[in-house]
């Protein structure tokens, strides 16, 4: 299975693909590594981010998408432009997308420990909560 991880900051969608065959990790190489939504946007912008997506997801024959929770409120909270992204990709019908709560990124590393460390992988420090909410996602379907 192709899995997509997802970690949504400010404006920008983080991605890392993550496949798993024959019980071993890849990582396909992947053109963009996030996409962003202009902070001013229009209507046509936030359907733009979303058709730029869905060709992202079909290109690469991404299967489910695994988006890291953010909190609703408090000092980490994640602004309105985030949750537009996140409506944006949830509704997207053909991919399964699921939004991973923190508490569960954490039980998943606790009963699925990284065969590897996140260095090895070759991804950009960016990428390193993308990365492990697609794991999580892996490991724990």
């Amino acid at each position: 299975m192709k899995i997509c991880g997802i970690e949504l900051t400010g404006n920008d969608a983080v991605i890392c693909l993550l496949e798993l065959d024959n019980q071993q990790f890849i990582l396909p190489d992947c053109r963009v590594r996030k996409i962003t939504l202009p902070k001013n946007h229009t209507r046509g912008d936030l359907q733009y981010f979303q058709s730029t997506f869905v060709k992202l997801m079909n290109d690469y024959g991404i299967t489910k998408v695994a988006i890291k929770e953010r909190a609703q409120k408090g000092k980490f909270s994640g602004g309105a432009i985030g949750f537009k992204l996140e409506a944006a990709i949830q509704l997207i019908g053909d991919i399964d997308v699921v939004v991973i709560p923190q508490k569960d990124i954490k039980l998943g590393l606790s009963g699925h420990v990284l065969p590897f460390t996140f260095a090895e992988t070759g991804l950009k420090v960016f990428q390193e909560a993308a990365f492990t909410v697609a794991y999580v996602a892996q490991v724990m379907r």
